[in-house]
């Protein structure tokens, strides 16, 4: 699919209410598949939604149509006060340094997909990645991660290692904590706050849809706490 065939995609948040979503994204269940220690390993796609031109997508949790919003963040007087910082990600980040990759770490981004964890955890594997195996499992741990909290980063071109995705939309389906996760917006949605301003365009990002992250509109993991 090209991105052509998306003119001009965009998501808005409103005030106490749900998220806008334009530009005839694609939507889809992208469920965590785990292994039996529960460590994540990749994605798997569920059920494809109809595209739409316009979605209006739950930000409050209480949805009975979710992800689709239903009305019930007025019933329930839904605070949806932006908390985020329109600080720009290398700003924020943290640096990890290892032989032939850096690795930035937005923490507040974390969105408890756990990508980061397996086989000795991402922040050290990126001081091994002298070794081609280190190196290759630090771009698919950092890739995997729908947040865009990590980005792992080449030292010779000094360029980030980014997954490339079409723009498009996931709803993340955590299968060892059994709860639903955030919408994960992907390929460079525009995603404009509640009073117009424009957050940081990046290539990955996950927004909140249960409505009790204290980093609204972006997920911080409280789904699965």
């Amino acid at each position: 699919m090209k991105k052509s065939e998306h003119p001009h995609p965009k998501i808005e948040v409103t005030k106490d209410g749900p998220y806008l979503v334009s530009g005839n994204l694609p939507l889809s269940e992208q469920w965590i598949v785990t292994n039996a220690e529960g460590e994540s390993l990749k994605y798997r796609e569920g059920k494809k939604y109809p595209a739409q031109a316009k979605y209006a997508f739950c930000r409050c949790g209480q949805s009975a149509n979710k992800p689709f919003c239903d009305g019930s963040h007025q019933k329930v007087k839904f605070d949806g006060t932006e908390t985020a910082t329109h600080e720009p990600y290398l700003n924020q980040a943290k640096t990890i340094t290892g032989p032939t990759m850096l690795l930035t770490d937005q923490e507040s981004l974390c969105a408890f997909a756990r990508f980061c964890d397996p086989k000795g955890q991402i922040w050290n594997i990126v001081k091994q990645t002298d070794k081609p195996e280190a190196r290759q499992l630090a771009i698919h741990e950092a890739a995997h991660c729908p947040a865009g909290r990590l980005v792992v980063w080449d030292r010779t071109t000094g360029k980030p290692i980014e997954p490339k995705f079409e723009p498009s939309l996931g709803l993340i389906e955590d299968t060892d904590k059994k709860v639903g996760g955030p919408i994960w917006a992907r390929g460079g949605i525009p995603l404009v706050c509640a009073d117009g301003q424009t957050y940081e365009i990046r290539n990955r990002m996950t927004l909140c849809r249960c409505g009790r992250s204290d980093n609204k509109p972006f997920c911080n993991g409280a789904h699965a706490a």
